[in-house]
């Protein structure tokens, strides 16, 4: 759903009551947190998605990292999952069903996880997702809405998965992107997650289908700052600014950037392309981190231990002057 659609749902639920949830729906998190005692915590996430890949087995792989992404953002260990698939039955052959199935496992197993069960039915079109379970000490859950200002914008996968998706459903998409694209989203986000643990964070969100922008917009509102985004930093994979100049991305993005937009203020030399780009609706995209200036070294240091081979240094959390603004910038 578009975020304007999902927040004109949200805003009319009630509010959550129990206190011992620390982290509901108020914000947008990437989870949910239930504190069980003072020492522990549970973390839970769902999602669900049709197929962004034509392999089966590929999907399934990268319907379960992305449902795990969202509980390594909350800095929690996932610990189980259940899964959740809609197939048609009539018109793909089960074989198909029991890859995606088999996908799931081996990332879930990848992860250090079970998937212990599930629910299934028929479906006009394949979905699958997992809901999975983590556990956090209460006092070290990271929010998306603790960033600091001065702190540094760290982001560990590149951008573009949707456009790529979107290159493979029209049938355009070489067989070097697809490749490109299935490794940056079947990569667990796990051990960027212990790598900010680690060091110690302020905020932290991960970027799926709202986008870089969108999920930015959540983490400086939440944080009642504003950010500065410097493009030419930000990493892209490689060839998805000729196809969004050639028209090809996801309705998602447009809708992203007609959204957010108005929240961003753009330099004058951020061309119609980029501005597509920050706004890709993301599959299984990267961890978007906040982290103070002074241990921004550090956390680069850990995760390059770890072999992560993207992480770059993207931006700065700003003071709130005007509001809680995105400032895109060139360099």
């Amino acid at each position: 759903m578009s975020p304007g659609d999902l927040g004109n749902v949200l805003c009319v639920l009630p509010p959550i009551k129990d206190p011992n949830v620390l982290v509901g729906t108020e914000l947008r998190d990437d989870a949910a947190v239930y504190r069980l005692d003072d020492e522990t915590a549970v973390v839970q996430s769902v999602d669900v998605f049709t197929p962004v890949v034509d392999d089966p087995y590929t999907f399934g792989q990268v319907a379960a990292a992305n449902s795990l992404s969202d509980v390594y953002a909350m800095g929690a260990r996932p610990i189980l999952a259940l899964s959740i698939i809609g197939f048609p039955v009539d018109k793909l052959p089960l074989s198909d069903m029991g890859l995606i199935l088999r996908g799931g496992i081996d990332k879930a197993t990848e992860a250090g996880i079970e998937i212990v069960g599930g629910h299934s039915l028929e479906d006009n079109e394949p979905k699958y997702g997992l809901c999975v379970t983590g556990v956090v000490h209460p006092d070290r859950i990271v929010r998306n809405s603790r960033a600091r200002t001065g702190d540094v914008l760290i982001l560990t996968k590149p951008l573009g998965s949707g456009v790529l998706a979107h290159a493979i459903k029209e049938g355009c998409a070489t067989e070097d992107e697809m490749k490109e694209v299935a490794e940056v989203m079947t990569q667990l986000n796990r051990d960027a997650s212990e790598a900010m643990v680690e060091v110690g964070v302020s905020a932290c969100t991960d970027i799926t289908g709202f986008g870089l922008l969108g999920h930015l917009a959540e983490m400086v509102q939440g944080s009642r700052v504003s950010a500065r985004i410097r493009i030419n930093h930000v990493p892209v994979l490689e060839s998805v600014r000729a196809r969004v100049r050639e028209g090809i991305l996801p309705g998602g993005t447009r809708k992203n950037l007609e959204f957010y937009g108005p929240h961003v203020d753009w330099a004058e030399d951020v061309e119609e392309t980029d501005r597509l780009v920050l706004a890709d609706a993301q599959t299984s995209g990267g961890l978007l981190i906040s982290v103070a200036k002074e241990r921004s070294e550090d956390l680069l240091n850990a995760l390059a231990t770890r072999g992560l081979t993207v992480r770059s240094e993207i931006g700065e959390i700003l003071p709130s002057e005007d509001g809680s603004r995105i400032h895109v910038v060139k360099d």
